[in-house]
């Protein structure tokens, strides 16, 4: 998926890969707005492809290995790469919107997973506990550290809550290519693999299984499904790796103000963990 050499970026770049990742929470954020049961996911596809458009962007996905769709849109037991269909929400679905942008002349890439409804309680944990997981690999995307230590931070709290980490699908670099070397695991070994450099930006994107890790793919070809049918959360951050901190490059906040405002969704809330 990210083969070839790793491109490490200036801080120019950086800036551009920002607004494109910005540019993608905003979208995240429009769509946000609208979602409730009875709504077909193929209308906020539509949707999401005309807001990038009137900002003067292309939609990243669309057209990539021939994705037809604007949007990821993984439905329950979907992982990624699920397409827009005119199936309709139900009340309790959760559904994982991940999405990309391609302007000026690099890519931003970001996702999460909306609670629709009256989700339950269970899903809702999951879906904490995949957020939180997230934070806890950007903990060690810094320089110096490796990126089994990424993994490591990833799969150690997964699996302490009773979860899986989803293994044949990993984050990536991201740069003018939507997909970069290297690949980001979500489980590995501390001290283990690439060394961190200042300057690499990496999509961090945790896909973790409310039951068994196992996936299958779908009969559309690109729909990623938990084999055993139960739950899957999805929460991905474009980030700069630094010296001390990582550098966040999309924003959740975006989406989250939305979903405060929505009656329809169920805000996903970040735990605390040790």
């Amino acid at each position: 998926m990210a083969d070839g050499p790793i491109y490490y970026k200036t801080e120019e770049e950086i800036e551009l890969i920002r607004q494109n990742c910005l540019l993608v929470c905003k979208t995240l954020a429009e769509v946000g707005t609208m979602l409730k049961p009875g709504l077909k996911s193929s209308v906020i596809d539509k949707r999401a492809e005309e807001f990038i458009r009137d900002h003067g962007a292309l939609p990243g996905f669309k057209g990539y290995n021939d994705f037809p769709s604007t949007l990821c849109m993984s439905i329950n037991e979907q992982v990624v790469h699920g397409i827009p269909s005119d199936r309709e929400f139900q009340d309790g679905d959760i559904a994982s919107i991940d999405c990309g942008v391609d302007w000026n002349g690099f890519f931003g890439d970001a996702a999460y997973t909306f609670p629709i409804g009256d989700v339950a309680e269970p899903t809702m944990e999951l879906l904490r506990a995949t957020k939180a997981s997230l934070y806890l690999g950007i903990d060690n995307a810094i320089v110096g550290k490796r990126l089994g230590d990424i993994g490591f931070a990833i799969q150690n709290y997964i699996h302490k809550q009773g979860y899986t980490i989803v293994r044949e699908l990993v984050g990536h670099g991201l740069g003018k290519n939507l997909h970069e070397a290297p690949e980001v695991p979500n489980y590995g070994r501390r001290g283990k693999g690439g060394k961190l450099q200042e300057g690499l930006v990496i999509a961090i994107e945790p896909m973790v299984n409310m039951g068994r890790k196992d996936v299958v793919t779908a009969t559309d070809g690109w729909s990623i499904i938990a084999k055993d049918k139960k739950p899957s959360a999805h929460f991905e951050h474009t980030i700069a790796v630094r010296k001390s901190k990582a550098d966040i490059l999309s924003d959740h906040s975006f989406i989250e103000e939305v979903i405060r405002k929505n009656p329809n969704l169920k805000e996903v809330d970040t735990l605390e963990f040790a």
